[in-house]
């Protein structure tokens, strides 16, 4: 992986728990909030000038205005919702270039099982657990906060472990 251990490894406890609630939100009313959003950016604007060097954080920092436009571009294609959008731009700077194939792989098991989880959920007792959450009756819809969350988290992981 591209990414350096170090790096990972300083962005991993600080993006953990704006995933998680991520996900929790999306999978409760099927939105992403804002806050959460802006948080992901700020965790990269603070801490990325302390975890990587600053020619390779304005670099990364360039991914931002990009991974914004290209997810409102799926947005304004029909492809995924507003707040997924605006998530995937906020992590943009965090995944570097040459990672995106590993990324690209992690997505796609995190939507498979990510699904295939919310799937089986709905459909025994576990919906129990959680009988108000919207995403359980969204008709096709899929709260792909879960997903995008994991999947962050899951490369920072990775990264951390793995990384160069």
């Amino acid at each position: 992986m591209s990414i350096p251990a170090l790096t990972a490894l300083g962005f991993l406890p600080l993006i953990l728990p704006i995933c998680f609630a991520v996900a929790l939100s999306d999978l409760r009313g099927m939105r992403i909030p804002n806050w959460s959003v802006a948080l992901v950016i700020a965790v990269f604007v603070l801490a990325g000038p302390l975890l990587m060097p600053f020619k390779t954080y304005l670099w990364q920092l360039v991914h931002l205005p990009a991974g914004i436009g290209l997810g409102f571009l799926f947005y304004a294609a029909g492809a995924v919702g507003a707040g997924d959008a605006k998530f995937a731009g906020a992590a943009a700077p965090m995944i570097f270039l040459p990672d995106l194939p590993v990324v690209t792989l992690i997505l796609a098991a995190s939507i498979l099982g990510g699904f295939a989880a919310h799937r089986i959920a709905k459909y025994t007792a576990l919906r129990r657990l959680a009988p108000h959450w919207e995403s359980w009756d969204t008709g096709k819809k899929f709260p792909m906060g879960l997903c995008l969350g994991g999947t962050l988290s899951a490369y920072l992981a990775l990264g951390a472990a793995l990384g160069g």
